[in-house]
């Protein structure tokens, strides 16, 4: 199943904030849409009225079975009607992130940047979602959604903020960072 965010005029999600954090912006839009498909179109080509990501879910990778089970038990599911606020963070990583082995990325992930212990206190608040596109020939590697309600805004700049401080995202070559309010219940 394909996930496509797609900046436009138009769409469930309102746009507050939209900031270039590292290498290249996308375009700055209105609104953003998110849909579900079981097929899409390629190549994924911008469009002149905004732009499409797309990305897959897939298993959970860099876990320990342990951490896996702990993250299961205590993780909130997308679409909770008081999560109104949400944000897409789409990252690509460097050539040098990629040409490290899984067990060398293993240990910048986790055993350095602790990014999954460090993340644990933030949950259930903050609902999040990885969806790889690295393979699917975009500007970007993985597409980050992540829902939360108004009183917990404070708690996901904290969980953004300490993951930019990481080793891990001394790789990260270009990040854009999408802050969006809900405009419709049936926005996902």
């Amino acid at each position: 199943m394909f996930t496509i965010f797609r900046g436009s005029q138009s769409g469930a999600w309102r746009v507050k904030r939209f900031a270039g954090v590292k290498g290249e912006s996308l375009a700055p839009t209105p609104s953003l849409s998110v849909t579900h498909s079981d097929s899409i179109a390629l190549p994924i080509l911008p469009s002149q009225s905004g732009w499409r990501l797309i990305g897959v879910p897939s298993h959970v990778r860099y876990v320990e079975r342990a951490e896996k089970e702990q993250l299961v038990a205590v993780q909130a599911g997308l679409g909770r009607a008081e999560a109104k606020l949400a944000a897409l963070i789409p990252i690509k990583k460097s050539a040098a992130w990629w040409e490290l082995t899984q067990e060398e990325r293993r240990k910048i992930f986790e055993d350095k940047s602790h990014h999954i212990a460090s993340s644990m206190r933030f949950l259930p608040a903050i609902a999040r979602q990885l969806y790889h596109c690295r393979d699917l020939g975009g500007a970007f590697d993985f597409l980050t959604w992540f829902e939360y309600r108004l009183a917990h805004e404070s708690l996901f700049e904290e969980l953004v903020g300490m993951l930019r401080e990481t080793e891990e995202w001394q790789y990260v070559e270009r990040e854009v960072d999408i802050r969006v309010e809900r405009e419709r219940l049936d926005a996902i």
